[in-house]
């Protein structure tokens, strides 16, 4: 019972930290800028650093798999996690990084935070799945907040904020269609085979994008760092210690820990770049944040109970069988 009970404090801590290094991407991304404004170069060079790290782990799983005479998956299933790579690490990551170019990195965090609501939409959309009250509810709550943020930013941004917030809309988007398509590839794959084709596919459309656009991927040394900064903090560790979280404790809960990220980034947006914030940009972040968490609880709290129906349903079949 203690060793289970420390287990799930060390899940928690895996998740807390894992979401607060997630949470120092734009941080990495806006000092970057400071040098250099180039949203395609900073994101390949992001993922070339990130490459050799999820190459040797994917290789080392499929030596796993092979070595424990499971079958290889199929070519389908690897197919579908490079695409959904390309969509979720390469063209998603284009988006927000190039949104970045536009807008401070606290409201880039509240747009992106909101693709939970996304996930809903196109879910019921494209995946059959069905929207609820609350998270209608959940969305106008959020939105409100958005508008009262992007509303405020505008007068003294102009176009350049509205451009910034479509960009990271689109990023929130394609974003929430890659969490649809990866739920079953990483049920078949496995969340280790899934991720190092997924982040490898993802690396080689970033290079590829960059290619198109500019070509040139020379750049500082402190361009440099910053993008080796956002690999490994932003990217590389943060993955490891959720996947770490979600082994001790359940998805649902990471995904509570995980509302803590806009937070963490509005406080090193404010002490490291020297963003402002003013009350009425509190007001609107709770309730951007209020909307999802609402969301969130809610949508487990169904589940949770769907499980419970299912459960005693069960007991009642096999009570009158018997």
């Amino acid at each position: 019972m203690l060793a289970s009970s420390r287990q799930k404090l060390l899940g928690y801590a895996f998740a807390f930290t894992g979401a607060a290094l997630f949470s120092t991407k734009a941080i990495f991304i806006k000092l970057a800028y400071r040098e250099e404004v180039n949203a395609t170069l900073m994101v390949a060079w992001r993922m070339i650093f990130s490459t050799p790290v999820f190459l040797v782990i994917g290789i080392a799983a499929f030596a796993l798999r092979a070595r424990g005479g499971a079958p290889m998956p199929a070519g389908r299933h690897l197919a579908g996690a490079a695409a959904a790579g390309a969509l979720g690490y390469g063209l998603s990551a284009y988006l927000d990084f190039k949104g970045l170019e536009f807008i401070s990195a606290q409201l880039e965090r509240l747009v992106l935070f909101t693709y939970p609501l996304f996930i809903m939409f196109l879910g019921a959309a494209f995946f059959g799945q069905r929207i609820t009250r609350y998270g209608i509810v959940a969305c106008l709550i959020s939105y409100a907040g958005l508008a009262m943020v992007v509303g405020l930013d505008v007068p003294e941004g102009g176009m350049r904020t509205i451009i910034g917030t479509a960009f990271v809309l689109g990023c929130a988007i394609t974003f929430a269609l890659n969490q649809l398509f990866a739920k079953n590839l990483i049920t078949v794959l496995g969340s280790i085979i899934y991720t190092s084709v997924s982040m490898l596919a993802g690396a080689a459309s970033s290079v590829v994008i960059h290619a198109l656009s500019d070509g040139d991927f020379g750049a500082s040394p402190y361009f440099l760092w910053m993008a080796f900064g956002c690999a490994v903090f932003a990217t590389i560790l943060p993955i490891f210690l959720i996947n770490g979280g979600l082994e001790r404790t359940s998805a649902q809960t990471v995904g509570m820990i995980s509302t803590i990220s806009p937070l963490v980034t509005i406080g090193l947006a404010v002490s490291i770049l020297g963003e402002p914030f003013t009350w009425a940009d509190a007001l609107g972040s709770l309730l951007v944040l209020g909307g999802v968490t609402y969301y969130t609880l809610a949508d487990m709290k169904e589940k949770t109970a769907a499980k419970e129906a299912a459960a005693r349903e069960t007991v009642l079949t096999e009570s009158t069988v018997g």
